[in-house]
């Protein structure tokens, strides 16, 4: 008899993975029952003042958008409402924030990205858009609530100076509400729209999904540094009237020929793909252990000290 993977509610992982991974949303009410946020509005402040932490504020109904690090007197001169701030990494400085890993243990581990919180004031939201990536979505403290619509694709984004790729329209399917412990799992190209009710923290597990161009790009690299005799292009069967015309068909075979004899090398690609998606996120941090991380946060020596971080919402340091 199969158990029940306890986040995914009464859904074992494999049915989990074979009827909602990578197609279609999934609700799961109480999937960590007493959730208590690792990490609260007020330490996610703090770790957004650090050069080390990458972090970023979405401002009103343009979603003005700024990237940290911040000043302490940026979040004094913030609205009452309607703002948000997101910290990428947070797995990687919080110990307990990291721990909500183990449970997604029913997925590869190379594949997950990272885990984000947001902490938001009311109304607080990043705008309707759509992620290339899965993503499963704890709500933390408070309430969000989220609308979901359409499958989407580059050609639904606006246009305009936005920095962020909010869509042109989001066509409401499914509408919930999520309290703490609920969570949301999105998978890629799904429109949505997260708006906080009060104040709120959403954690967002994010998974890896490279681009085919990242992957070339990282692949031509590694090519090149490896010492292998390459393969050079050769002309197909030629004739005096294609001097003047542009170039053939059989040119284009030759390239994709050419290309597919370096990607039938399965051991080359494997070793390269492996090392291509365990890559760290965050390289400078390799080697730093949890106390250095810790105390490179606080500024402070390693032993003897406070471990709490400071915190520095709504501009009001609270020791």
């Amino acid at each position: 008899m199969k158990s029940n993977h306890s986040i995914l509610g009464d859904l074992t992982a494999d049915q989990f993975l074979a009827e909602y991974w990578q197609k279609k949303p999934l609700l799961i009410r109480n999937a960590i029952p007493n959730f208590e946020p690792p990490i609260n509005g007020d330490d996610l402040a703090g770790l957004s003042l650090e050069a080390e932490v990458e972090s970023r504020l979405v401002i009103g109904d343009d979603w003005a958008l700024e990237h940290g690090p911040f000043e302490e007197s940026r979040f004094a001169s913030l609205p009452e409402h309607n703002w948000s701030l997101l910290v990428q990494g947070v797995d990687l400085w919080v110990p307990e924030v990291a721990g909500l890993l183990s449970s997604f243990d029913f997925l590869p581990s190379w594949r997950v990205d990272d885990i984000m919180v947001s902490y938001a004031e009311d109304g607080g939201n990043v705008g309707p858009h759509f992620d290339y990536y899965d993503v499963f979505l704890i709500q933390g403290e408070g309430q969000r609530h989220w609308q979901i619509g359409q499958h989407c694709s580059e050609a639904d984004l606006h246009t305009d100076s936005t920095a962020l790729k909010i869509l042109k329209n989001l066509e409401v399917s499914d509408e919930w509400t999520l309290n703490p412990g609920d969570m949301l799992y999105l998978p890629p190209k799904i429109a949505h729209h997260g708006v906080a009710i009060g104040q709120c923290t959403t954690f967002s597990v994010g998974f890896r999904a490279p681009a085919a161009t990242e992957m070339l790009d990282d692949l031509a690299t590694e090519l090149l540094s490896r010492d292998i005799t390459p393969n050079h292009l050769q002309d197909p069967p030629l004739n005096a009237a294609m001097a003047n015309e542009p170039i053939s068909g059989a040119y284009i075979q030759q390239v994709k020929e050419l290309l597919q004899q370096t990607l039938d090398d399965e051991q080359m690609l494997g070793e390269w793909f492996a090392q291509f998606m365990t890559e760290p996120k965050y390289p400078s941090l390799v080697g730093m252990t949890e106390e250095l991380r810790s105390a490179s946060l606080e500024n402070r020596p390693v032993e003897g000290s406070d471990t709490s971080y400071n915190h520095y919402l709504n501009g009001q340091k609270q020791d």
